[in-house]
């Protein structure tokens, strides 16, 4: 199963966000039992999420 994962396991304060992977605590704790659509809407919702996106 492909995983957003990048080793760099530490929560922003503020946004509650992974800042290796950029996914909420709930969501990289259920990953495994996501269906592969729940799991490809939230991949595709990544970029999104990353703070030099939102500047640019």
């Amino acid at each position: 199963m492909k995983s957003p994962c990048t080793k760099v396991c530490q929560i922003d304060q503020y946004t509650k966000l992974c800042l290796g992977c950029y996914r909420t605590l709930d969501e990289i704790a259920t990953w495994g039992s996501m269906t592969s659509k729940d799991r490809e809407r939230i991949l595709a919702d990544l970029d999104f999420r990353r703070p030099d996106r939102e500047a640019g």
